[in-house]
Parts: structure tokens; sequence; C-alpha cells
């Protein structure tokens, strides 16, 4: 539609769909402003046990798999390390005994990282006490049902990512 031939008179759809883009990049930045406040304040606390929260996501994420154990790049796509930080993390992990590189199943020239007992033991030790900073912050703020929308939502958002691998649902802690 054109006023006087000159200037586009925008439509009631074109003030949607600029209504839904600002909704978005609302929301995306609220999603992500919430994030980076909480796991600033997850780094503050006194949970790690020695462990940065890097070290200690690459044990949960470990303790989470079939037997412990994964590929390398298997284990680089359930977290936000590059592949080349990851190794020298797994390296570091490695001198301390909570995983060791060992060979895949059924596959003579794989090499796996897998979660020693040490780890697994120190994992759940940290998981506990990270678990209850978590209910202090997140549970403290949200209710039940809130809590709930929350997951609901973001599992939709990264489910709707078809495009990317899906690391699966994430829980706070993998304690028995």
């Amino acid at each position: 539609m054109v006023d006087n031939d000159l200037h586009p008179v925008p439509t009631a759809s074109a003030h949607a769909d600029a209504a839904a883009v600002r909704a978005s990049s609302e929301a995306w930045e609220a999603l992500f402003r919430a994030q980076v406040t909480l796991l600033r304040r997850f780094a503050r606390d006194d949970v790690w046990g020695g462990l940065s929260m890097r070290e200690y996501d690459v044990l949960f994420t470990l303790s989470r798999a079939p037997g412990r154990a994964l590929r390398l790049r298997e284990l680089a796509a359930g977290s936000l390390l590059t592949q080349p930080s990851l190794s020298r993390l797994v390296e570091r992990l490695e001198e301390t005994g909570l995983v060791r590189r060992g060979p895949v199943e059924g596959d003579r020239r794989g090499t796996a990282v897998h979660l020693t007992d040490a780890g697994a033991a120190l994992q759940r030790e940290i998981g506990r006490r990270h678990v209850r900073s978590i209910h202090a912050l997140v549970g403290g703020a949200l209710d039940t049902d809130e809590l709930a929308t929350l997951q609901r939502l973001c599992d939709k958002l990264r489910l709707a990512q078809a495009d990317l691998p899906d690391p699966g649902p994430r829980r706070a802690t993998a304690t028995p």
C-alpha cells in the first residue's frame, strides 16, 4: 500500500512482524542475561571442590553417558568448549585421576574419555552442593509452576534447533 505514490504505508502485517521481532529479541536478551547472571553467581559458589565449572561439567556429562564414557567429539557436542580446549581440560582431569582415556568398546581404533570411580565420587559430591545452590537461586525466585513452564519453554527452544546436535535434556546432577 502506498500513500500518495511516494511513501509506503505500513500494513497491519508489517506492524505485527516488527512486534514479533522485537518480542523475540527482548525474550532472548532476558534469557541470556538471566543465564549470565546465574552462571556468575554459581562460579562464585564455594561448591566446586577445587574444580572449575567447566571441569565439573565434563565430569557431569560423563556421569550421564552410557558406561560413563564418551568419545572426545561427543563430549565436545555436549559442552560449550571447543575440541582443542576440551582436550587440554581432559588432560588436566586425567592427570588428577578423575578421568582416563581408553578404548571404545567394539572399536579398536577409537578412544573414549572414561569417568573414573574417583571422578564419579567427586562429581556426586559437588553435584549435591551445586543442586542446593541451584535450588536457592532458581527455586528461590520461581514457584513450582513457573519452574515447569521455564523448563518446558527451554526444551522447546532447544528442540527447535533441528540443525544442531541435541545434547539431550540436562539435569542439575546425576546422583543416584
